[in-house]
This record gives structure tokens, C-alpha cells and sequence, in this order.
């Protein structure tokens, strides 16, 4: 099972716990990739390319990795059939996996993964499983699968998230995490990319893609019911053009977190560029005319980042009878309003902090 150079480089020999809907298209795909699988599910299973077993244990006892797929059901009414906006949060059911990752932590060692695949609200992992694991390895691996496409879902995912306890920062989450970047560069077709991170990071990409599905789902249901209503409109010719679009809608362009007030600040003493020599605004004042609008170098503090914009006209911008005035030359923050919140670097972290709790050694936070 290990090799040299990264520590752990392959595994052939896989448990599958959970030979559901899920479970079976997938663990069956592996065999077919040509690793050795060996399975277990409470409710009686065959296969003709999974080998059965009769217990966790059974399945646990001389495996490489063993992946979980235990259902995470909701609560009765929590299906999304129904609108639950009147009822109270409720999270997903957690007992069934507690108790398979319990029997497995019970019969695996240090030199063996454990892998849960379940879907699972983020911070569940840190919360409810990592106390139950103690003899081995616990990594979360969610899979990006439909149901009807399953078994083509797995060999050609659009990714695959791999989360550790500590992200790729830990020598051993590092080397669990690459030991399944190779197990999957094995089993997937289409080469596809890798995220890697915290269990809650990982937890999120799964949760948040979900959502990000559903909003898109009740999008396009909206449009046809303004196409039922208003008449004259096919909503098929009105969503393909939003599908098309491909410089805002479907692609990076505002996903790029940040708060702040809210947009641009161009403000006095505030260093700009313009054609990539630095000039104050007074000196812009000075010498353009802002007839014509000028391209300049701005902070975008709600965005964390420098970016280009035109200026038609120069301002101030006052927050309790005080100028904000920051020099971003250097990254170090003069001076500003108390209350107003701030993107800085403080030790190589991004944090948002209040103004007057900034630190003389703080620097403001660009990418």
C-alpha cells in the first residue's frame, strides 16, 4: 500500500459501506477500473463484481480505503416538496453514520483511510465524526453525482473534493489526500481537477454547489411562470440566452467573496495611475479635465483587490464627519473612520476588523 516517495502513492484494495443507489453504481466502477472492492450493506446485496461481505468488519479487515455511504435522510416534510420556510432548521440525520464510523474506527488502523462520502452540513465532520475516529485516518470526499447517471457521474465528475482535517497544511492529511488524488486519477476518465481543503471547506463546496443547482433550478421555473403570465414569450429562448452568457452568468465573475461599503473609493491623498505614472487626486484635479472620463487605478475595498474604472467625477467620502485616507502603495492604512470595517493582512491572514482595532504592523489586504 505505500510506496516511497510521497509516503502513501496507490491503493488496490477498497471497502465499500453502503451498496445503495449511490454505493453500488460506484463501487461496482471501481472494479471495473480494475481495484479489488469489497463490500457491506445492511440490507442484502449481489453483485457480480463486488465481493459481499457479511459485516463492517469483514469489510474493514484488510482494505486500503474504506469509503462510507451511508444515507444523511432528512427530518419527514424536509424533502423539498413542500415550502419549510415556516418550519424550524432542522439538520440531516447523522445516527446511521456515526454508528458505521464507529464499527469501522473499531477495526482499522493508522495504516488504513477512512472516507466518508455522505452529504453533510458544514462543520458536521469536526463536530459529530472526528471524536469517533481515533485508530485511523478520517478524510471527506463527497461526490458531485445524479441520480439515474450515477455510474457516469463517478468515472467523469466535473471535480473531486478531498477535505482533511487540516487541509493540505499536515503532513498527514497531505499524504491521505494524495494517496486519493492517485486513486481517482485512476478510476476517472476525463482528468478532472482537485480541490483540496478543510473538512469545512470541502463540506461548503459540496453544500454550497447544491444550492447553487437549486437557485438556478427556481430561476428558470420563475421565468416560465412570467412567460404562463404574460403570453408572447417562449422561455426556452429566454433561458438560452442567459445560458450562453458566459461572461457573468456562467463563469467567475462575482465569486470573489468580500464585504465592505459597499464599492470603489476614489478619495483625497488616495495614490492613482494613471497611463502607469502615480499622481494624487489633487494633482488629477490639477491636470485632466473630467469632461472626458480618465481610466484610473482604485482601491475596491467591498471587493479586497485594485481595479480599473473610469472617473467622472472625484469625491470624498465622509463617515461621522471624518475623511477616510488610505495609502495602498505601500498597504499601509493612515487613517480612517473607527467603526468603518477594513480587509487587512495580518500575518498573512485576510481578516475583517474594525478601524480602530488595526494594528500599526497591519497592512491593507490586496490579491
Amino acid at each position: 500500500m505505500f510506496g516511497s516517495d510521497k509516503k502513501v502513492l496507490w491503493a488496490t484494495k477498497i471497502g465499500f459501506i453502503g451498496l445503495g443507489k449511490l454505493g453500488m453504481p460506484c463501487a461496482e466502477a471501481m472494479v471495473k477500473k480494475g481495484f479489488d472492492v469489497t463490500g457491506y450493506d445492511i440490507v442484502p446485496k449481489t453483485s457480480s463484481y463486488v465481493e459481499i461481505r457479511d459485516s463492517i468488519k469483514d469489510v474493514c479487515r484488510d482494505r486500503d480505503i474504506v469509503f462510507v455511504a451511508t444515507p444523511t435522510p432528512h427530518e419527514d416534510g424536509y424533502d423539498g416538496r413542500t415550502p419549510t420556510s415556516h418550519l424550524p432548521v432542522k439538520d440531516f440525520n447523522y445516527d446511521a453514520v456515526k454508528k458505521v464510523l464507529t464499527k469501522c474506527n473499531d477495526n482499522m488502523t493508522e495504516a488504513q483511510t477512512l472516507v466518508l462520502i455522505s452529504t453533510v452540513l458544514p462543520g458536521t465532520t469536526r463536530r459529530e465524526f472526528d471524536p469517533l475516529v481515533t485508530n485511523t485516518r478520517l478524510m471527506y470526499n463527497p461526490y458531485l453525482i445524479a441520480m439515474g447517471t450515477v455510474a457516469d457521474d463517478m468515472v467523469n465528475p466535473e471535480m473531486i473534493m478531498i477535505g482533511s482535517k487540516n487541509g493540505m497544511s499536515g503532513k498527514n492529511c497531505r499524504v491521505r489526500s494524495e494517496l486519493l488524488e492517485s486513486f481517482y486519477n485512476q478510476v476517472c476518465e476525463n482528468m478532472p481537477r482537485m480541490e483540496f481543503g478543510t473538512w469545512e471547506e470541502v463540506e461548503s463546496m459540496k453544500i454550497f454547489y447544491n444550492t447553487f443547482i437549486s437557485n438556478k433550478i427556481a430561476l428558470v421555473n420563475m421565468i416560465q411562470d412570467v412567460a404562463h403570465k404574460l403570453g408572447n414569450m417562449d422561455v426556452d429562448r429566454v433561458t438560452q440566452a442567459l445560458a450562453k452568457s458566459t461572461k457573468r452568468i456562467v463563469s467567475p465573475a462575482y465569486m470573489k467573496a468580500g464585504m465592505g461599503d459597499g464599492g470603489a473609493c476614489v478619495l483625497p491623498k488616495f495614490p492613482i495611475e494613471i497611463n502607469g505614472n502615480e499622481i494624487s487626486i489633487e494633482e488629477f484635479h490639477k491636470t485632466f479635465s473630467l469632461e472626458i472620463p480618465n481610466l484610473v487605478k482604485s482601491a475596491n475595498y467591498s471587493m479586497s483587490k485594485s481595479d480599473e474604472k473610469k472617473v467622472y467625477k472625484s469625491t470624498t467620502r465622509e463617515y461621522d464627519g471624518k475623511i477616510l485616507v488610505f495609502y495602498t502603495k505601500s498597504g499601509k492604512i493612515l487613517e480612517c473612520t473607527p467603526e468603518h470595517l477594513l480587509p487587512v493582512n495580518r500575518n498573512g491572514t485576510r481578516l475583517l476588523i474594525k478601524a480602530n482595532k488595526v494594528l500599526d504592523t497591519d497592512k491593507l489586504f490586496s490579491v
